[in-house]
């Protein structure tokens, strides 16, 4: 809907980060436009501005101005916004802010999904707060927000029968639904102070675990945590990887996944433009995605991270032994 209110069409570029759900570009497609795919920054994973601009004046060069940038509020950390909105006012390029992930999140004390001429956030059954599936599309432009609505419910003209001009769809949430949606709102404060404090947990546990490293919040940025994420570097940590970690996890029953897979390596996307710096593959490499959910315990936390620690600390003594009998 954001994509169809800014016209977006075939022969249309439209910029998007590459690490986050697939989600994020299959609208793009949708439309017969291309998306073309942008790397991190290592301070919060989402678009690095400065790429955003080379790509910008590239393919501007090329008679192909992006029509649209799309960014990410990554596992519920904002994007830079102070410098992704100077871009897009200065090559007048308006963004679709991608808050899925980001409910409760703010950046110098302003609410993610507000920073976009659009936004998007998502209440499917694994986020923060949840109507079971579903979402929402954001904008202050009133002339926007009611489009969307009449596109999104069918587009029926106003007329007492059914006629139509303009192909809808039927994307409008039921009422049910949506009861249960503003009852969550009520709830959202007390879910992000459980996924940070899961977040605070893991990191007392694990952050002075030799070859782990956690994704820090910038000054002014607040993310609700929605997945606790870390870095597993296998040269500090006797050659475990995030795949041995996860692999063990789940051993215990317990389920832990990759962090997104860079659009630019999925093969749907692979004839794609990619503006690149190497972080997205590096977070891919190393990072992991630990349970997170809002309802777990103390116990149950500290046990995840006991693990994490047993098959590092394990692996280190096997090397060590390794090591005095090759001497």
């Amino acid at each position: 809907m954001a994509l169809i209110n800014l016209e977006v069409g075939p022969g249309d570029t439209v910029l998007v980060q590459s690490l986050t759900f697939s989600a994020s570009a299959n609208p793009i497609k949708y439309l017969g436009a291309e998306p073309v795919f942008i790397d991190s920054e290592r301070d919060t994973w989402n678009l690095d501005p400065e790429l955003v601009i080379e790509a910008i004046e590239d393919l501007t060069a090329k008679d192909k101005k992006p029509k649209a940038i799309i960014a990410v509020d990554l596992y519920g950390m904002p994007a830079k916004w102070a410098e992704l909105q100077s871009i897009a006012t200065e090559f007048d390029i308006p963004i679709i802010e991608d808050s899925a992930e980001a409910a409760g999140s703010t950046f110098m004390g302003k609410k993610c999904g507000s920073f976009g001429r659009m936004a998007v956030v998502s209440f499917n059954g694994n986020k923060i707060i949840t109507t079971g599936g579903g979402g929402a599309l954001l904008s202050n432009d009133w002339n926007l927000v009611n489009h969307a609505r009449f596109l999104s419910t069918q587009a029926k003209d106003n007329a007492p029968h059914y006629q139509h001009s303009y192909v809808g769809y039927n994307y409008r949430m039921s009422n049910i639904t949506a009861g249960i949606g503003i009852g969550q709102l009520d709830c959202l404060p007390e879910r992000v102070l459980q996924r940070r404090h899961n977040f605070d947990l893991y990191f007392r546990e694990l952050n002075e675990v030799e070859g782990i490293s956690f994704l820090l919040e910038p000054y002014g940025f607040y993310s609700n945590r929605w997945l606790t994420t870390l870095m597993i570097d296998p040269a500090q940590t006797g050659g475990i990887n995030r795949e041995h970690v996860r692999l063990a996890l789940e051993s215990e029953n317990i389920e832990s996944r990759p962090v997104w897979k860079p659009l630019h390596m999925q093969p749907v996307f692979k004839d794609c433009l990619f503006y690149g710096n190497g972080v997205s593959e590096d977070v891919f490499r190393y990072g992991l995605c630990l349970p997170s959910g809002s309802c777990m315990t103390e116990d149950e936390v500290k046990r995840v991270a006991f693990l994490v620690k047993k098959v590092i600390k394990q692996q280190k003594f096997q090397y060590n032994t390794d090591i005095l009998q090759e001497n």
